[in-house]
């Protein structure tokens, strides 16, 4: 049985059942496909925090705490490790027994670039980087910013699937991107009937982890210069429309914004701190409503969510703020895009209207475009692994 390395944050992402999913999905995806899987994670000494956010060692830190959970949970105790800083300190499998999984590995599944400890990451034969911050990720390794973290890699997969075609303004940088969607493991996320038809949620970071990006004197925008664009959007319809968000008390104002215009507002610790938390409240949901990062939309990169793609696996319609992923998928009935406040009123009346064939169209296309076994049986075509 060949040896896969999968490398990425949950202990970094603290109490953040989304991105947990979004490192699993990798992990259990090749599972599925025969692969011994192992995964790595780093965690720098001043991210480690205790449970009122003060700077705490490893062992009392609450992102061990956390990460042990989320491994426990998956069964995948004996075949994670989480290593401190730039010792050879972990927790889960020794370093010793690390190195050995990468003398066997034939690949290297490095998410966001998250694994660059060197004496790990020469000694897998091969190395793939996954993009999930696409335009980020670009435009830093154009200005020769290190935290692109792209040196070294064999193949480069993105979810910004327009990189390198004509209408989308993102640099390649010499490099070819090659378009992965989201994979989403489809027996973990069954369908659910539950739930409001009339209830559209999403789960969000109001300003995102990265600041605004300057290019060539234009500047790139967040998800919250989005959001306030489509604020009166529960106004203009008999539905609810809730966000767990995280959000900083000093965008007070925009949260009293929100509140006015009728959005529900949810605290995101409490509605999807952990994996299972995160599917109750997809699931629980009628359907999915977001906006996109400012800079998604502006390239028209095509990103696509990989917390949209398990409202679909579930059952549950997404109308997504257009990132030019409308070239990519059909976005008619199940998956809806939209890019003025009008067409968002409307496309919302259109789920809430047929609201059965919508749920169906979701699932299907979770099926069609999002299923792990194809697109990882894709993904590994691509860089050269023979899959079982």
């Amino acid at each position: 049985m060949a040896t896969i390395l999968v490398s990425g944050a949950i202990a970094n992402k603290l109490q953040n059942g989304g991105e947990a999913w979004v490192r699993l999905s990798w992990v259990l995806g090749l599972q599925r496909l025969g692969f011994d899987v192992y995964f790595v994670e780093q965690i720098a000494p001043e991210t480690c925090v205790d449970q009122n956010g003060e700077p705490a060692d490893f062992e009392r830190s609450v992102n061990l705490t956390y990460f042990r959970a989320v491994i426990e949970r998956f069964g995948l105790t004996g075949s994670a490790s989480l290593v401190y800083g730039e010792s050879e300190k972990t927790s889960g499998m020794t370093y010793d027994e690390l190195l050995d999984v990468a003398d066997r590995a034939v690949l290297l599944v490095n998410i966001s670039g998250h694994l660059d400890k060197e004496t790990l990451f020469q000694r897998v034969q091969r190395r793939a980087y996954v993009d999930l911050d696409p335009g980020f990720t670009q435009f830093w390794h154009e200005e020769g910013n290190a935290g692109a973290r792209l040196a070294g890699h064999d193949v480069y997969f993105t979810c910004g699937e327009n990189i390198g075609k004509p209408g989308c303004t993102i640099p390649t940088g010499g490099i070819e991107w090659l378009a992965l969607p989201p994979p989403v493991v489809l027996e973990e996320w069954p369908v659910a009937s539950n739930g409001d038809a009339r209830r559209f949620t999403t789960i969000a970071s109001w300003r995102g982890p990265y600041g605004r990006i300057e290019r060539e004197g234009k500047s790139f925008g967040l998800k919250a210069h989005e959001f306030r664009k489509f604020i009166e959007l529960p106004e203009r319809l008999p539905a609810t429309f809730e966000i767990a968000l995280d959000v900083h008390p000093g965008d007070a104002a925009d949260v009293e914004a929100l509140h006015r215009h009728g959005w529900q507002i949810v605290d995101p610790r409490a509605a999807a701190s952990d994996p299972d938390a995160f599917r109750r409240y997809v699931q629980h949901s009628g359907a999915e409503f977001s906006v996109a990062q400012g800079i998604y939309v502006e390239t028209e990169c095509g990103w696509f969510s990989d917390r949209t793609v398990r409202y679909l696996a579930s059952g549950k319609p997404a109308l997504i703020q257009d990132t030019g992923f409308s070239r990519n998928y059909p976005v008619e009935t199940g998956l809806l895009a939209f890019r003025t406040l009008d067409e968002a009123v409307d496309q919302a009346g259109r789920i809430a209207g047929d609201y059965e064939a919508h749920s169906k169209a979701a699932r299907a296309l979770a099926e069609e475009y999002f299923d792990s076994d194809k697109v990882l049986r894709r993904f590994l075509q691509a860089t050269g692994i023979a899959v079982p």
